[in-house]
């Protein structure tokens, strides 16, 4: 037992340190979130009478706190009595509603890239209310143990269809009156189930992903080109955290990919530049597309924050793009250094 414990200990270290050079973007109070419906059939867990199978409908509603955990909250309604529900005579036989954590195992063990995989696992299990119709007006505790195979389509990743094989417990049926896990009244089912994850504050469907290593390295870039004018006074830039810091007189503005909109969280990076100074603005874009497109491309977000500083009453005295540097995703920037 003490060598698998610490197996997993250095397994759980070896997947976070891969990860230790990458940081995502903290998400806002609506961001990330989803909406979405299902429908299903499940069947006796002890198998004693296997039909007719149960089907079951209902919506969901849930929040992505980080690329790995997430809340959940659905409702479900069933439509047969094949031993989860008894004495019942109404079409619907009863309702659900329950609150569920997920953990996407795929990004747990192989790391968040950026965007959501084609196809991805995860956890779904929680505790939930059923109300019996017309049996007396019974209330019962249930709970929900499965696993979402999920399938995201599209180039957004926008759509999920789900499968999701699971059990859903009866925690407090009448028969039984003890509070427990009991196959007996248990149901094994297989939910089917499209989702539909809305835009995000970051202009994707997902979590923004910061390369901090490769930031430096562009930083360092960038620098080294203004560097080679000997005019410039270049200062030394620090990136910490998933937010790029400024230090000393360098500023630090992040673009969105393919887009040269200053977002209004880097307006207010901007708005931290006196307006008795002079600075020189460098842009850069990513590897994506041609060389002429990410020049230009570069040479538009340059000039986008040179606009906004002149704007604010600063004098700018070189703008400029230098295309594409190394690193797939950190290099959509745009340096503005102080050089007086």
């Amino acid at each position: 037992m003490k060598k698998f414990i610490f197996s997993m200990v250095m397994f759980m270290m070896t997947v976070f340190s891969m990860n230790a050079q990458v940081a995502y973007e903290a998400p806002k109070l609506f961001d990330n979130v989803y909406v979405g419906v299902q429908g299903g059939v499940t069947t006796p867990l002890d198998f004693n009478s296997v039909f007719p199978l149960n089907s079951v409908a209902g919506l969901k509603v849930g929040k992505q706190l980080t690329p790995v955990f997430g809340v959940e909250a659905e409702g479900n309604v069933f439509f047969n009595d094949n031993n989860f529900i008894r004495w019942t005579n109404t079409f619907v036989k009863g309702t659900n509603v329950g609150l569920n954590g997920t953990v996407n195992l795929t990004n747990l063990f192989a790391g968040y890239n950026g965007a959501p995989r084609t196809f991805e696992v995860k956890t779904n299990t929680g505790l939930g209310w059923v109300h019996y119709w017309n049996a007396g007006n019974l209330n019962g505790i249930t709970g929900k143990t499965a696993l979402d195979f999920d399938f995201n389509l599209g180039k957004t990743k926008a759509h999920t269809i789900s499968v999701t094989p699971g059990v859903f417990w009866n925690l407090m049926p009448t028969r039984y009156h003890d509070f427990k896990f009991d196959k007996r009244v248990a149901q094994l089912g297989v939910m089917v189930g499209y989702t539909y994850h809305f835009k995000t504050s970051n202009g994707t469907h997902a979590f923004k992903l910061y390369d901090v290593g490769g930031m430096e390295r562009t930083i360092a870039d960038l620098n080294a080109e203004l560097a080679k004018k000997p005019e410039e006074v270049v200062k030394e830039v620090r990136v910490v955290s998933k937010d790029v810091e400024t230090v000393n007189e360098t500023y630090v503005v992040q673009f969105a990919q393919n887009s040269s909109l200053l977002t209004g969280e880097f307006m207010d990076v901007l708005n931290k530049i006196p307006t008795n100074v002079k600075v020189d603005v460098v842009g850069s874009a990513s590897v994506e597309g041609t060389a002429a497109y990410n020049k230009k491309l570069s040479e538009d977000r340059a000039n986008a924050v040179a606009s906004y500083l002149r704007d604010r009453g600063v004098t700018v005295c070189n703008v400029s793009g230098v295309g594409a540097t190394n690193g797939p995703t950190s290099n959509r920037l745009v340096v503005v250094t102080v050089v007086k």
